[in-house]
């Protein structure tokens, strides 16, 4: 399936209320894939296909919105199924196809943004595949979950990325 690791820096305090300071991480995360760049980087442009893989398996995901384009933002409900209660949005900020991807994006529920994010992908063709290596740059306005949480949704949709792939149902 590839071979993963994870690499994040930031602080690790004990939970924090909303009016409490700001918490920051950064967070590396690399995999490799045995598919070509070009299906690895056509399974982040295309919405449909990364709705199939990218959410945890317990979790939903649902893009209300979607342009996936230098200047287009997707718009989406993410959380348990059943109960999608996270809105986020996405904005595009710098796409080079089979190359990178750069965007913004806000989480709030119900009004209340949890946390703002700047989300780097690089792809990088190899002689067995892709290596994609994924940066995390996050504000959590309500305490270290919310990196937490960040750092385990986007594990997870690598992981499934690596199943779907290789066509094997998510766990």
């Amino acid at each position: 399936m590839g071979n993963f690791t994870a690499q994040r820096s930031g602080s690790n305090s004990a939970r924090i209320e909303m009016n409490d300071k700001l918490q920051h991480a950064t967070i590396a995360l690399q995999h490799s894939y045995s598919a070509p760049l070009e299906r690895v980087f056509s399974e982040f442009a295309d919405p449909v296909a990364r709705a199939l893989w990218s959410a945890p398996s317990h979790d939903a995901l649902i893009y209300d919105e979607a342009d996936f384009r230098v200047g287009g933002k997707d718009v989406f409900r993410c959380g348990p199924k059943g109960d999608p209660k996270f809105r986020g949005e996405t904005r595009y900020l710098d796409i080079v196809p089979n190359a990178r991807v750069v965007s913004s994006e806000t989480v709030e529920v119900a009004g209340r943004r949890l946390a703002v994010a700047l989300t780097t992908l690089d792809f990088e063709a190899t002689e067995d595949g892709t290596n994609l290596t994924v940066t995390l740059q996050i504000v959590s306005f309500v305490g270290p979950g919310m990196i937490h949480g960040y750092e385990s949704g986007n594990r997870s949709a690598l992981e499934n990325l690596a199943l779907h792939l290789n066509n094997i149902p998510a766990a």
